[in-house]
């Protein structure tokens, strides 16, 4: 039997024990916004990578949010980022309504696929290269574990830049794309802006001509915002959320607008946030203003990402007999942090299963070993 194989035989004996701990992670509630719960998580992470693996664990209080951590081994001069997050979409009291269950090969709960089965998958990674005693000796691996990426990483994001620029390559834990398991590759970048407008109220019956309507503006505005659109590149705008007004008998003197930008280049980034900042009003005496920008950068596909995958799939094809496949998303992770530095990325290394921020969410069980062997194999070999 190759000696590659032993891994995969390695963590499927560790897989009773990787499903334990994924029940007991999975029945800790980790909602965002919580960072009384958020930082009891962070302290369960803490105790098992020091008990599991035996590494250092750095941690990065934070006054308000969830604290983050940073779980290291090996003290080697090559860097490698590792990165996941441990909060969850989930509210309070979520894990007593509906607790990890197994249930035909699928592990259930709130957030067993996003992202606390990945967690565990990198971790015993770690595990099957210090037992096989295969861990690269001038190697040293960080397992980077924010508290909320759920919100965008605001205050995870300068911990996230500044560790990644002293690493070499990043794996990022999110799940791949399904169905194929495909790991991600490209990634467009994100904006949030908010529009505001400020018209002049008046009665709607007695003397409209007195005022100017908010709501009519934020209209002529909304269209131009569309065609800042660009589909054949890849760029797209939402307006999500329009509020205005206070009664139909009334001309608005208020209206907002939010609005979601995705692009898939920097070049594209810069174009459509200039626009959007330098957009004037259509009707005389309306105000308009802006609030937000860019708040990912794209994670465009370079030849070093291109390289890291060609790396990915032939250990996948020939160590494992998997066709691992690549994809692009219009879905940010912080994996848009890293490679914005420039840094090598290979996102969706996570766990596989489907159904991501939706209570019918579940990890395959019969993927973990899989996918926890070829992480082991990409911090040895890169």
């Amino acid at each position: 039997m190759p000696q590659q194989l032993s891994f995969l035989n390695q963590v499927e004996a560790y897989l009773p024990e990787l499903l334990n701990l994924l029940k007991e992670s999975v029945n800790i509630d980790s909602p965002s916004a919580s960072k009384i719960q958020n930082d009891r998580m962070a302290d369960w992470y803490s105790k098992l990578f020091t008990s599991l693996i035996g590494g250092k664990v750095r941690r990065i209080k934070h006054p308000e949010s969830g604290d983050k951590l940073l779980c290291e081994y090996g003290s080697g001069s090559k860097h490698i980022l590792i990165v996941g997050h441990y909060d969850t979409v989930w509210p309070l009291g979520e894990a007593n309504r509906r607790p990890f269950y197994i249930k035909d090969q699928k592990a259930y709960g709130p957030g067993v696929y996003d992202m606390k089965a990945g967690i565990l998958q990198a971790f015993f990674a770690l595990r099957v290269l210090k037992d096989t005693g295969r861990f690269p000796e001038r190697k040293k691996v960080v397992i980077l574990l924010n508290s909320d990426e759920e919100l965008g990483s605001p205050t995870s994001r300068e911990l996230i830049e500044t560790t990644a620029s002293q690493s070499d390559f990043a794996f990022v834990l999110e799940p791949p794309m399904e169905p194929q398991g495909a790991l991600k590759t490209m990634r467009k970048g994100s904006g949030r802006y908010k529009l505001i407008v400020k018209g002049i109220s008046a009665h709607a019956g007695v003397s409209p001509d007195k005022g100017v309507s908010a709501i009519q503006e934020l209209a002529y505005q909304i269209q131009k915002l569309y065609a800042l659109a660009d589909p054949d590149k890849g760029t797209t705008l939402n307006v999500g959320v329009v509020k205005g007004g206070i009664g139909s008998n009334v001309v608005a003197e208020y209206a907002e607008a939010d609005i979601d930008v995705r692009v898939p280049s920097l070049e594209e980034a810069q174009r459509v946030d200039a626009q959007i900042k330098a957009t004037r009003p259509y009707l005389e005496n309306s105000e308009l203003s802006v609030i937000g920008g860019m708040i990912r950068p794209p994670m465009e596909k370079t030849k070093e990402i291109a390289t890291l995958f060609k790396l990915a799939q032939d250990i996948a094809r020939d160590e494992f007999n998997f066709g691992l496949e690549e994809a692009a998303t219009g879905g940010v992770s912080d994996g848009n942090f890293t490679a914005g530095m420039g840094i090598p990325t290979l996102d969706g290394l996570g766990a596989s299963g489907d159904h991501a921020h939706s209570p019918l969410e579940y990890v395959r069980i019969d993927q973990i070993p899989f996918r926890t062997a070829l992480l082991a194999r990409l911090i040895e070999s890169c």
